[in-house]
């Protein structure tokens, strides 16, 4: 890659593309960076890197160093596994951290792994601060191994404009008919987005019973299937008490249902019902209008469903845009 320069409050940070020759600049920064951090055990591995290992791990797919006035501060290497790029070994120097560097690197990485699903970091249960940087980077949890908490950033967001209810209804039908046993969908919107809508349609999709309203005052309802497949679950998580188990308060609803054998919708579910799965598909509803559409009597909406976790991969999502406008997939 060319360099790239960022604003950040030091200056303009320059982001370049390196390779395994640059193994003893980043083995500097890494040294440095992970030197400084509190004691852990146990102890990280980035600390056991030598110029050899770090050549070896910069040699299959690169990396990244940040630079300010010409000086090297930050560095991190990109290993691409299956869809999804890791990146390793995130280092930005003590004396220049929480002054925009880190940002500037992962903003050159997500434009680096143009053409993957995700980005995926490993940060430590010890560190919190850490957890809650890679939080702010659009970064959620998908598994914890203790001491390690695996967090992954999906890449690909599909935009479709709909500009009717019934067609708010039809693309839910259509994502029901990529839908399985154990998916979970995040719903996000204003009161009246069509957040109701799309559900009707999943469940028309899906062939369950009974009418689908809003669940606000029930919190859950549970909707089984008349054609043998899995059932909804439809969930305003509004009235949640968004406590550490999201799952153990779905639990306690005494849903007639099992989780992994229903397709669960959550509506209201950010930052809350991220813990029921690995993965899921983050669906938020906007309001699409111009000044000419409210003029016409016209009120459009905008999809945005963001694919997180390895299960989407193999989604027919042409399938799921079918007859609507779709913007494609964007960063």
């Amino acid at each position: 890659m060319n360099a790239v320069g960022l604003g950040t409050d030091l200056g303009n940070v320059t982001v370049r593309r390196v390779g395994p020759e640059e193994a003893a600049t980043v083995l500097g920064i890494v040294r440095e960076a992970f030197g400084a951090r509190p004691a852990l055990d146990p102890p990280a591995d980035a600390l056991q890197e030598t110029e050899e290992t770090m050549a070896a791990l910069l040699a299959p797919y690169g990396g990244l160093v940040a630079s300010v006035a010409g000086r090297p501060v930050g560095a991190l290497v990109m290993d691409p596994v299956g869809r999804t790029v890791y990146l390793r070994r995130f280092a930005v120097r003590p004396e220049v951290q929480q002054h925009g560097v880190a940002h500037a690197m992962v903003a050159a990485a997500v434009e680096q792994a143009d053409g993957f699903e995700d980005l995926t970091v490993i940060a430590r249960e010890e560190l919190p601060r850490n957890v809650r940087f890679w939080e702010k980077q659009g970064f959620h949890e998908i598994v914890r191994r203790s001491p390690n908490i695996e967090l992954r950033r999906p890449l690909r967001t599909h935009v479709v404009e709909v500009p009717e209810p019934e067609d708010m209804r039809g693309l839910g039908t259509r994502l029901a008919g990529q839908l399985r046993a154990g998916d979970l969908l995040v719903l996000t919107g204003e009161l009246g987005a069509g957040k109701t809508t799309f559900t009707q349609g999943l469940g028309a999709g899906l062939g369950v019973r009974g009418a689908i309203t809003s669940p606000t005052f029930v919190i859950a309802r549970v909707h089984p299937s008349e054609v043998g497949g899995p059932e909804l679950v439809h969930v305003d998580a509004y009235r949640l008490g968004g406590g550490a188990d999201p799952r153990a308060e779905l639990d306690d609803l005494d849903l007639d249902a099992d989780l992994d054998r229903a397709v669960t919708v959550v509506e209201w579910g950010e930052g809350l019902a991220e813990g029921l799965a690995e993965s899921r598909l983050e669906v938020r509803i906007l309001r699409a209008l111009t000044v000419e559409e409210l003029a016409g009597d016209l009120d459009p909406r905008r999809v945005e469903i963001t694919p997180v976790g390895p299960r989407w991969h193999d989604v027919d999502w042409a399938a799921v845009d079918a007859g609507l406008h779709h913007e494609g997939a964007t960063h």
